[in-house]
Order: C-alpha cells, then sequence, then structure tokens
C-alpha cells in the first residue's frame, strides 16, 4: 500500500494582474537599488533582526527538503578578531601569487584588497555552511541533495532579506575557507559557503558606479 504523507492546503495571494503589474515593477526597482558595501558602521544591529534574516533564508526551497544549511551568527568582538586574521592571511596570499593577472585586473576597479577591516566593524558575521551530508541522532550519515544549488537558493533570500531591512551585507568567500570550520568548532559534514558581514552603512559611503546587465543581456525569449 502506497504510504500517505501530510499536506497542507495552500493560500496563495489572490492578485488582480495589474496588482501583480506593480508590484512586481516596485520589487525590480527596490531590488536594483541594493549594492555590495565594504565600509561598515559599527552601529549594533539587534539580535532578533539576524534571526528575522536567517530564518528568512532558511524558508528557501532545497533538495528533498533536506534544508542542508546551518547559519552561525557572530557578535562575539574577539572571534571577529580571530575570524579577520585568518581570513587576511588567506587573503594576502591570494593577492600575492594565486590570483591571475587577468583576475586581478578585474577587481581593480572594485578597489579590493587583502585587509578586510569589514570583518571586524560590522556588527555581525553570518557564515554560511552547507551540509555535505546529514547525521541521524543515532549518528548514522544521510545524504543531501542538491547542496550548492540549495545553499546558494538560501543566500539569495538572505541577502534579499538584508535589503529588506534595510541593511548592507558583502558576500566574502576567502579561499579556501577551511579556518571557518576550524574557529567556529563546526561537525565534519559541514563546509562554509559564504561569509557575510552586516550591518548598517558606514555614513557618506562610496561604492564602485557599476551599471547592470541590461534585459536584452540576460533574458532569452523564446
Amino acid at each position: 500500500m502506497t504510504k500517505k504523507y501530510p499536506y497542507i492546503k495552500y493560500e496563495p495571494q489572490r492578485l488582480t494582474p495589474e496588482e501583480t503589474l506593480r508590484r512586481s515593477g516596485e520589487y525590480r526597482s527596490f531590488m536594483d537599488r541594493r549594492r555590495t558595501v565594504r565600509h561598515f558602521s559599527d552601529k549594533p544591529v539587534p539580535g532578533e533582526v539576524i534571526e528575522n534574516l536567517i530564518m528568512t533564508a532558511s524558508a528557501a526551497p532545497s533538495g528533498a527538503h533536506k534544508q542542508p544549511w546551518t547559519f552561525c551568527a557572530v557578535g562575539d568582538p574577539a572571534l571577529k578578531t580571530e575570524i579577520r586574521k585568518a581570513a587576511e592571511q588567506e587573503e594576502f596570499t591570494s593577492y600575492h601569487g594565486r590570483m591571475s593577472e587577468e583576475w586581478l585586473a578585474d577587481l581593480a576597479p572594485l578597489g579590493t584588497d587583502w585587509h578586510k577591516p569589514f570583518l571586524e566593524i560590522a556588527p555581525w558575521l553570518i557564515i554560511v555552511f552547507k551540509k555535505a551530508y546529514d547525521i541521524l541522532p543515532d549518528g548514522t550519515p544521510r545524504k543531501c541533495y542538491y547542496v550548492n544549488e540549495s545553499v546558494g537558493l538560501a543566500c539569495g533570500f538572505l541577502l534579499t532579506a538584508i535589503h529588506n531591512a534595510g541593511l548592507v551585507a558583502l558576500t566574502h568567500t576567502p579561499s579556501p575557507m577551511n579556518f571557518l570550520q576550524t574557529i567556529l568548532g563546526r561537525p565534519e559534514n559541514e563546509r562554509p559557503f559564504l561569509l557575510i558581514p552586516v550591518g548598517y552603512p558606514a555614513e557618506e559611503v562610496m561604492v564602485p558606479d557599476l551599471k547592470r546587465k541590461k534585459a536584452g543581456e540576460v533574458i532569452v525569449w523564446r
């Protein structure tokens, strides 16, 4: 006999076509104002806000609903300093040998280098870990599916939630990132995926004058 799984009724939003068009346009404009910021204020952000952001990210779809992610919210100054030191060590090596000349040239307009003061200044660091596999209560490993895709979707939800809350973020990917697993004491089945400083922007913050691709460059209609 086929096993029955519980379902609940989905209650969709019932919008008019005009309302759908209006809201989609407004949200497009809102998200187009989102920018990556490297200069943060040290103004505190309540932990409640960070929890809301993370739980919004955790609402993302995932392969077989495995939700293969852990979000470490780091606000402790000593831990942030330790993370900065380790990240800068890896970044120094990257900028002085690991990165190709082409890569460095592409980064030049952004004004980045191996110094990462934002890792201490931002009130929170959210470190996203992907679960290569689950561990059941009895210690048995259990497979996760489409892990990178699922965690990538959750990070997209997270960045959107951060922008919606009037905060800014930076998607930081020091490579390799194994030091985060060690510093934060995460288990073997979790691997660092993304390091995201979160907070308010510094006063009079400046960002590169970048242009996003136009619709005709990113959409193919068939």
